[in-house]
C-alpha cells in the first residue's frame, strides 16, 4: 500500500516540477521573465493552500474514491499545459493544478494512519514522501529529454499521461485495511494493536474551527510555514537559479539539478529511522523523538546559508544537496505528527490545514525571490532558509503538548 501511495506521490511531484525544468525554455519561447515566473508559481501556491478542502473531501467520501478523483483532475490539467500560449494562461492552469495536487499530502497521511501502527508511521511517512523528492528528481532528465527530443509541450503531455496510468493502478489495488481482501487476520491485528486507542475515529466529520483551537495544530502548522520555503526553492527555483546565476545550460541542468532530490530521498528515510532509533535505543517517547529528528534537520540546514557566496557552482550544488537531505528529514517528521496527535477521521483535514500554512510560507518566500532577486541576488534567501527552520524547531518544542498515552517502539 505504501508503495502505491509513493508511486502516486512520485507522479504528483513530477507533474508539479515539470514547469521548473521547462522554465528556461519557456523564458525564450513565451517571453517569461523572473517576475512572470514568480507569479505563475505563486498562482500554484495560492491554489494548493486549499489543501484543507482536499483533506476534508478525503475524510468525508473516503480515500480511495477521493484521491482517484483528484489524480484524474491533475493529470488532465497537466496535459492542458501544452496549449498555453502566454504566461497568463499558464498561470491559470497552474492554479487549477495546485488545487488538485493539494490532495497528495493529506492522502498520504490518511493512508499511513490507516495502514501502519504508531511505531512504524514515521518510517512509512518517510517512504511515501520519497515520492516528493524522487518525482522532483525525475523531472530534470525526463522533461529535459522530452524538450530536446520533441518540444516543451510534449513534456507536459507525457507527465499527465503517467498520472492517468497510476489512477488505474490505484483504483484496482487500494482499499482500507478493513475492506482489503488480501489482508490476513494476523496483519489486521498487528496494525490495529499498534495504534493509539485514543486516536481511533469517532465517526464524526472533522470540524475545522475545533481543530484551529487546538495548540497541537499550531505546533505543527507553524514549523511547516517556516520550513516549506526550502522545498519550494529546490522544486521551483533550482533550474532557474543555475541557469541565470551560475550560467548552466539545459544539458547541465538535466545532468545535475536532480541530485538535491536524491539527497532528499535519503532524508525521507533518515527522519523516520532516526525517530524509531531514539525510541528503541534511548526509550524516548514518540513525540519527543519526532522533535529531536526535526531539530537535527534544522541544525543541519544552517550550512545552506553559504550556497550563495561559494564560487564553485558544484560546491553550491553540494550545499543544496545538504538542504534536500536536511529539509526532508525535518519535513517528514513534522508531517507525520498529524497522525500522532489527531484522530483518524481528522488526519487528512489536519494534514491539509498544516499544508496550507506550509504553502503560505512558500508563497511569500517565492514572491520575495521573484521581486528582489534581481536587486539583492539569491544569497540572502539561502541564509534565511536555515534560520527559519531553527525557529520552527523552537516552536515544535514549546507549543506541541505530548499525550501521555503515546505508543512507543517495542
Amino acid at each position: 500500500m505504501i508503495g502505491l501511495i509513493m508511486l502516486g506521490s512520485i507522479i504528483n511531484y513530477l507533474t508539479r516540477s515539470s514547469l521548473s525544468v521547462a522554465a528556461p525554455t519557456l523564458k525564450t519561447e513565451l517571453g517569461i521573465d523572473e517576475q512572470h515566473y514568480s507569479w505563475i508559481v505563486s498562482t500554484f501556491q495560492g491554489a494548493i493552500m486549499l489543501q484543507p478542502l482536499c483533506g476534508y473531501v478525503l475524510d468525508v467520501i473516503g480515500l480511495k474514491a477521493g484521491y482517484a478523483l483528484f489524480a484524474v483532475a491533475w493529470s488532465i490539467i497537466s496535459m492542458l499545459h501544452a496549449f498555453a500560449g502566454n504566461w497568463q494562461v499558464l498561470a491559470g492552469l497552474r492554479g487549477l493544478l495546485g488545487l488538485a495536487e493539494g490532495s497528495a499530502n493529506p492522502a498520504g497521511m490518511k493512508a499511513t494512519s490507516e495502514w501502519f501502527p504508531a511505531k512504524e508511521r514515521g518510517l512509512a511517512g518517510g517512504v511515501y514522501n520519497i515520492g516528493a523528492s524522487f518525482g522532483s528528481m525525475l523531472a530534470p532528465p525526463l522533461v529535459g529529454w522530452a524538450i530536446l527530443t520533441y518540444n516543451w509541450q510534449m513534456a507536459f503531455v507525457i507527465t499527465g499521461a503517467l498520472g492517468l496510468f497510476w489512477v488505474v493502478l490505484w483504483w484496482f489495488f487500494y482499499d482500507a485495511p478493513e475492506k482489503h481482501k488480501s489482508l490476513s487476520a494476523e496483519e489486521a491485528e498487528y496494525i490495529s494493536s499498534g495504534q493509539e486507542k485514543h486516536l481511533a475515529s469517532d465517526g464524526t466529520r472533522p470540524s475545522v474551527l475545533s481543530l484551529l483551537k487546538r495548540r497541537n495544530f499550531w505546533g505543527i502548522a507553524l514549523p511547516r510555514f517556516l520550513a516549506d520555503p526550502t522545498w519550494g526553492t529546490l522544486t521551483y527555483w533550482l533550474p532557474f537559479y543555475f541557469a541565470t546565476a551560475r550560467g548552466w545550460d539545459l544539458k547541465q541542468i538535466m545532468l545535475f539539478t536532480w541530485l538535491p532530490m536524491l539527497a532528499a530521498d535519503v532524508g525521507c528515510i533518515y527522519g523516520g529511522v532516526f525517530s524509531m532509533w531514539l525510541q528503541k535505543k534511548w526509550n524516548i517517547r514518540l513525540i519527543n523523538a519526532r522533535r529531536y529528528a526535526f531539530t537535527f534537520g534544522a541544525i543541519t540546514m544552517l550550512v545552506v546559508g553559504f550556497t550563495g557566496v561559494v564560487v564553485s557552482p558544484y560546491l553550491a550544488l553540494a550545499l543544496l544537496c545538504v538542504a534536500g537531505f536536511a529539509h526532508q528529514t525535518l519535513s517528514v517528521t513534522v508531517i507525520t505528527m498529524s497522525s500522532d496527535l489527531f484522530k483518524k477521521n481528522e488526519v487528512a483535514t489536519v494534514a491539509g490545514m498544516a499544508g496550507t500554512f506550509g504553502n503560505a510560507g512558500l508563497l511569500i518566500f517565492n514572491l520575495l525571490i521573484g521581486t528582489l532577486v534581481a536587486t539583492i541576488g539569491y544569497a540572502p534567501f539561502f541564509v534565511c532558509l536555515g534560520l527559519l527552520d531553527i525557529v520552527g524547531a523552537i516552536i515544535l518544542w514549546t507549543v506541541v503538548k505530548e499525550e501521555h498515552t503515546q505508543t512507543q517502539v517495542a
